[in-house]
């Protein structure tokens, strides 16, 4: 499937006539692996360097889910002798700071800079690189093999896969375990998602594709636990070797995932139709509402909401700002569409009478923040499954 142009995601400019780079944002399935994946990728330094504008911290949701995290892993290395925990893309350090907290031995590897740098004020240890083969034999050889290792949102990121998973088997103890979580392709074909679609993420993995990847690589996908963030992500568990215990869990989703066709171009044929029902309903709302003289602001400056408003070509003459609480990016402008991103303050002294929930997947954490707004009339507008005012 075919976008057309896009911007990088998460990169906001502070001027209109900034120069930004384009690339062709289409996305292609191999019937050999089962694999989705972005058919143009960007650089990776393009994305992930000192100008990184995402934090996870700035979600209380998210906090709780990563300090759930940090309790599971810490129950399963209990008892063990000197156990070391490794996440791949710590980002500000949101889960690894409860393990540093209770003396565990750990290492965060987190490409970006800035929110390293916020990972470390934070007593984590994090080192700046890319994981990969080459990286994981330079920490074995420093800190000896994990018991677990983790991570969370970055898998679908990255795009050298067999590469990390080579190094999986590197830095992995022979009974450790490899968990991650990611978008699930199957909520995004049958939630028709498609905001999800953007530059960092350049694999949609699904049971189906994890399995036979993880084969490659002598490793076993082992359990699939679903996870109710980013609108639908699955958290894939991995063993070394291939006698492993299966949970039934594993069965009851790949046979879902079957049903589906996600194993065939034809679970596929019918997303983009549906694509574009949802951008055309999309700007016809904006529209009737603007003819009516009414504002329109949006809710969360997010990366994925750059492939939503570049498709549907919105910008600030249908929505006229963005609300967002992330400091870096208030000032500054939407890539692609140029619209104004404005803070959270000024959101609430506003009130405009419409809001587009970007943020849609923490719409039940927003909307009880934002229980004032809406009890004075204030109408979200969302746009999965279908555009709809609430």
């Amino acid at each position: 499937m075919l976008f057309g142009k896009m911007p990088i995601s998460n990169r906001f400019v502070s001027e209109v006539n900034n120069a930004e780079y384009f690339y062709d944002l289409s996305i292609c399935f191999c019937p050999g692996c089962f694999m989705v994946q972005l058919e143009n990728c960007v650089e990776p330094t393009m994305m992930f360097n000192e100008d990184y504008a995402f934090y996870s911290s700035t979600s209380e949701a998210m906090s709780a889910h990563f300090k759930n995290i940090a309790e599971e892993i810490s129950a399963a290395v209990q008892g063990r002798p000197s156990p070391l925990v490794v996440e791949l893309g710590c980002n500000d350090g949101i889960m690894l700071k409860h393990i540093a907290e209770q003396g565990i031995a750990h290492l965060g590897i987190e490409p970006s800079a800035n929110v390293a740098a916020l990972a470390r004020e934070r007593g984590v240890c994090v080192i700046e690189n890319f994981f990969a083969a080459e990286s994981a034999g330079k920490i074995l050889g420093k800190n000896g093999q994990a018991d677990i290792i983790c991570g969370s949102n970055v898998m679908c990121h990255i795009e050298e896969i067999n590469s990390v998973f080579k190094g999986i088997n590197i830095l992995l103890k022979p009974d450790g375990v490899f968990f991650f979580e990611d978008p699930y392709l199957f909520d995004i074909i049958k939630k028709n998602t498609f905001d999800q679609i953007y530059d960092e993420h350049v694999y949609y993995f699904c049971g189906l594709s994890i399995s036979e990847l993880a084969q490659r690589h002598n490793l076993q996908l082992v359990d699939m636990i679903p996870q109710n963030v980013h609108g639908g992500s699955m958290r894939y568990y991995i063993r070394k070797g291939n006698n492993n215990t299966v949970s039934q869990n594993v069965e009851h989703y790949l046979l879902q995932e079957t049903n589906l066709n996600l194993h065939n171009i034809n679970g596929y044929i019918a997303f983009k139709d549906k694509v574009n029902k949802i951008c055309y309903d999309f700007t016809k709302t904006l529209r009737e509402i603007k003819s009516k003289g009414h504002r329109i602001a949006a809710y969360g400056a997010t990366s994925k909401s750059a492939t939503l408003l570049n498709y549907s070509k919105v910008g600030p003459g249908l929505i006229d700002y963005v609300s967002d609480t992330t400091p870096v990016k208030i000032g500054k402008y939407t890539p692609g569409t140029h619209i104004p991103v404005k803070s959270h303050e000024h959101f609430i002294a506003d009130s405009p009478p419409y809001t587009v929930l970007l943020a849609w997947n923490h719409k039940h954490e927003i909307f009880n923040k934002e229980k004032k707004y809406r009890q004075a009339g204030g109408k979200f507008i969302t746009f999965f499954p279908k555009v709809a005012i609430e």
